[in-house]
């Protein structure tokens, strides 16, 4: 039974995670603002993270750092440390291009404040 309920709250988290990943992209679709649309990257991007860090915790929860103490919910399998290796890099890459993309729509906000896309956009055709 306490397999089934680990089961089911699998898929509660993925189907959370995809809301995540499906909401930053309608942001990042649907606004005009740069900085709301750097928000809307962000706000995927983390949904796509928790989703791999879901799927390396299937195989278990236990992590190589911890001793043998530690009881977790579904047994005490290893968690696979690929994923959190990738995902690792990942939260690096994702942090170090949302730090440029804020230094550029900082400078941008220099020559248009309200960063509006489409009035950028019409500066850089006239």
């Amino acid at each position: 039974m306490a397999i089934i309920d680990a089961i089911d709250g699998f898929r509660l988290m993925e189907a959370l995670m995809l809301l995540t990943v499906f909401t930053g992209l309608v942001g990042l679709l649907f606004r005009r603002n740069l900085f709301l649309k750097v928000m809307g990257m962000d706000v995927m991007g983390t949904g796509v993270i928790s989703f791999f860090v879901l799927v390396a915790a299937r195989s278990g929860f236990r992590t190589p750092i911890l001793d043998g103490t530690v009881a977790f919910p579904g047994g005490n399998d290893w968690a696979d440390p690929i994923p959190q290796a990738v995902i690792l890099t990942a939260v690096v890459i994702g942090l170090s291009i949302q730090a440029l993309l804020l230094v550029a729509i900082t400078r941008l906000a220099s020559v248009d404040p309200s960063l509006d896309g489409g009035q950028l956009d019409q500066l850089g055709r006239d």
